[in-house]
């Protein structure tokens, strides 16, 4: 049965899950329209990862925009971890998807989760854009060089050399229990991802 604390916290994850996919309450691209690059429609997909649920995560270690290096394996026994890569900065769909994620900050605590977010960007590109766009929570991370390695390790290094929009949820033990290899075009869904790190913590 569940107490008022919890009834509430729902109501709260259901009005985020909202308010992140609603276009009018969230679009941080159009705060800075006019600095962004317009891609297009691009190919959904253009790359096919190798890796699959159950397997171990391939561990990295990349510089961060706040001058840190990040390895996946530092979180090993301690969090679950999300992926997030995305194509490229000052790009429309990028700007929105990662300042969303800023709203759903209690959703990754409530389920001792850690965002990492993975660009093929250089990091003076990624400080400039994540400046613009806001404080973001999580860790902003530079697969810069060598070019893609991270990206081509998951198999989500696309031929333009941008990485895919792609989702990866790596549990305590470094196991991948989810994959999103998401259409470049649109954002995932919030709700998907959130009920994904549910599933850890039972």
């Amino acid at each position: 049965m569940f107490s008022k604390k919890h009834f509430y916290f729902y109501i709260l994850a259901g009005i985020l899950v909202l308010l992140y996919s609603s276009t009018i309450a969230y679009g941080a691209s159009e705060q800075f329209k006019g600095k962004i690059y317009n891609t297009g429609i691009l190919k959904p997909v253009d790359s096919k990862t190798k890796l699959k649920v159950g397997m171990k995560a391939p561990d990295f270690t990349l510089p961060s925009v706040s001058g840190e290096k990040v390895s996946l394996s530092k979180f090993l026994g301690k969090k679950n971890v999300v992926i997030s890569f995305v194509p490229a900065a000052w790009t429309p769909v990028c700007s929105d998807q990662w300042p969303g994620y800023n709203i759903a900050k209690s959703l990754f605590e409530k389920n001792a989760a850690v965002l990492i977010g993975i660009t093929v960007d250089n990091i003076p590109t990624l400080f400039a854009w994540t400046k613009e766009m806001g404080e973001l929570w999580f860790p902003v991370l530079s697969d810069f060089y060598p070019h893609g390695l991270v990206a081509k390790k998951y198999g989500v290094l696309r031929s333009s050399g941008t990485a895919e929009r792609a989702l990866f949820v790596i549990d305590k033990k470094g196991i991948i229990r989810y994959i999103d290899v998401h259409d470049i075009n649109s954002r995932p869904g919030l709700e998907t991802l959130v009920k994904e790190l549910e599933k850890l913590e039972k």
